[in-house]
């Protein structure tokens, strides 16, 4: 971050304006109309004095009267309708770049969205870009409608008096440098207050999402004090911004008075002598009064537009990110797939200074039940991860049917797979929508369906309107084994010949598990599915078992065959059973009728 301000303003040509130049245009020829009547008005004041007044011409009264109201009258008009302009350019510019920013990151990496914030991000879409919306809708109008108002009444005094014109604008120039410098300092304040934004953003995000946990631990009081700190923050830097800003007022309100009282005393004294009339001198100093507004909000200009180039130089920053897992340029489509798998030396690591896996070489095969067990953190959920290319590896090879997963489209790999996470993502839609999201244009009957076979038609016809039920934030309205089976169900209607189940049935109570083991094995007849179960139990008849423990395979093979090995398989297994029948049943005293 930190680009100049003439590489953004080109930037900001290029990506946003440049397309709206038509209508830019139209509405300077508007602002160009409005001008010339407002210098028109200024210079109306010369035959007002002069003939009607000084002369008392009656019929001169009627002409310049109805020539000032129709001079209003069209003011308002253009000024009217080249507002309506420039809020339609400004909106429009507004929309596009959202559009844009979101699909730069619909694109991006898992990694990023785990390395910033999500308020932060949201800040971009809202702060940032409003900031620039803004400025480029006042920047606009101003070097349109205020430049070419001031121009047209600076025109009017040189006209009227040119050696009153040259005095008075003396003063002027000397307000150039403190309006730069406070733009300078504009920027740098609205930096630091989007950033601070931002993170409110974020840490209102986490509060509400993480509200049970805030009301379990009584932590109210402590989440209340870092936002008002955060708040008492951003004030502060709003104080600070109002400040600046407000600066370049109060210079132009004080070179005004200046200029109006040299017109006063000078001009006054060219009246008294005359050397000019009365109704000249009225005309050069309305032009001079009308062109103080104009005056004011082009000296205030830069510091709007600092603030905007603030926000967009912090938008460019993120546009200018790229994922770091993109297709390659001749990357071709994967169609439909049989389904095999294959990891060859595959070696990865989140962070620089530990390897999550090390020399991984495994094969599922097509249409093949295969389950990953091993304990917590052993690399079970970062097998499953690589293959749809959530991350690439750092050493090796991932194949599908022989196929290097870095050489297909991504969109093409994701369509092959469907995933049921432990994390369940339930969208604030209702429950139809959130199953029918694995497949686009899903019929209610596909998606009751679908339902049934994951054991969640019953409930869900109990929910207040059943496949209508809006479901929350997260889908906060359901116990957690009701989420899960929606996921499942969504994976489901999707059909895809390869799933992914990381502990897919692990927030379900028995009787649900039971219900969706069966449905998860009809669906997977057929299908390459690769397992990670937190209960072994259910994974007992998979066609092959890897046993993964601190990043490696440690053993492999099908239950019986584990189980006959008596390794690592064996101690899970045996820890497992030993957790499930429960220390009460191993310490009961046996009956004496059942020692007969």
């Amino acid at each position: 971050m930190g680009k100049s301000t003439t590489h953004l303003m080109g930037r900001l040509w290029r990506d946003g304006i440049r397309g709206y130049v038509g209508w830019i245009v139209l509405a300077v020829i508007f602002m160009l109309v409005a001008a010339a009547a407002t210098s028109y008005t200024a210079y109306l004041m010369k035959p007002v004095v002069d003939d009607v007044f000084d002369q008392k011409n009656e019929s001169r009264l009627w002409i310049v009267a109805f020539t000032v109201l129709a001079t209003f009258l069209v003011k308002s008009i253009a000024n009217y309708t080249q507002a309506m302009l420039m809020h339609f350019v400004g909106l429009r510019i507004l929309s596009d770049m959202q559009n844009r920013l979101f699909s730069h990151l619909s694109r991006m990496d898992l990694a990023f969205f785990h390395n910033h914030a999500t308020g932060t991000l949201i800040s971009r879409f809202t702060t940032d870009i409003h900031q620039m919306k803004v400025a480029v809708s006042n920047g606009l109008t101003s070097l349109g409608k205020d430049l070419m108002s001031l121009v047209g009444l600076v025109y009017v005094m040189f006209l009227q008096d040119l050696e009153l014109a040259l005095i008075t604008f003396f003063v002027f120039p000397i307000a150039v440098y403190p309006i730069v410098r406070i733009g300078k300092r504009m920027r740098k304040v609205t930096a630091n207050t989007q950033q601070e934004i931002g993170l409110f953003l974020t840490i209102l995000n986490q509060t509400f999402q993480g509200i049970r946990m805030i009301k379990a631990y009584g932590m109210e009081r402590y989440e209340a004090g870092r936002i008002a700190d955060n708040v008492e923050t951003i004030r502060v830097l709003n104080m600070k911004a109002a400040r600046i800003q407000t600066m370049a007022r109060p210079i132009m309100e004080f070179l005004g008075g200046v200029a109006v009282f040299v017109v006063i005393i000078y001009g006054g004294l060219r009246v008294i002598e005359g050397a000019t009339t009365t109704g000249t001198f009225f005309s050069f100093i309305t032009a001079l009064l009308m062109a103080y507004d104009p005056m004011k909000r082009l000296a205030g200009l830069n510091a709007s537009i600092q603030t905007g180039l603030a926000g967009a130089d912090r938008l460019y920053w993120l546009l200018d990110q790229e994922p770091t897992i993109r297709d390659k340029p001749h990357a071709c489509d994967i169609e439909r797939i049989r389904g095999e798998i294959t990891f060859e030396k595959v070696s990865f690591s989140y962070t620089s200074n530990k390897s999550a896996l090390t020399d991984i070489s495994l094969n599922v095969p097509a249409g093949k039940k295969v389950a990953l067990v091993g304990p917590s953190g052993a690399g079970k959920s970062t097998i499953l991860n690589l293959i749809p290319r959530f991350y690439d590896v750092d050493t090796g090879v991932i194949r599908i049917d022989g196929q290097d997963v870095r050489d297909v489209t991504t969109t093409s790999l994701f369509q092959n797979m469907a995933l049921v996470s432990q994390e369940i993502t339930l969208f604030d839609d209702t429950v139809a929508a959130n199953i029918g999201y694995g497949r686009a244009n899903a019929t209610r009957e596909q998606i009751e369906t679908a339902a049934r076979h994951a054991a969640a038609h019953d409930f869900i016809m109990e929910l207040p309107g059943g496949y209508d039920t809006i479901v929350g934030e997260q889908g906060v309205k359901l116990s957690g084994g009701q989420r899960q089976r929606l996921a499942i169900a969504r994976a489901m209607i999707k059909d895809a010949p390869i799933l992914l189940l990381d502990e897919a049935t692990s927030a379900l109570d028995t009787e649900s598990e039971r219900h969706v083991q069966t449905a998860l094995n009809t669906l997977m007849e057929g299908r390459t599915s690769l397992v990670i179960a937190h209960r072994l139990s259910t994974v007992t008849h998979a066609d092959i078992i890897f046993v993964v423990d601190n990043g490696r395979i440690v053993e492999q093979g099908n239950h019986a065959n584990l189980m006959a090995l008596g390794g690592s398989y064996k101690t899970l297994y045996d820890m497992q059973f030993d957790d499930e029948l429960g220390p009460v049943t191993k310490s009961e005293p046996v009956p004496v009728a059942a020692k007969i």
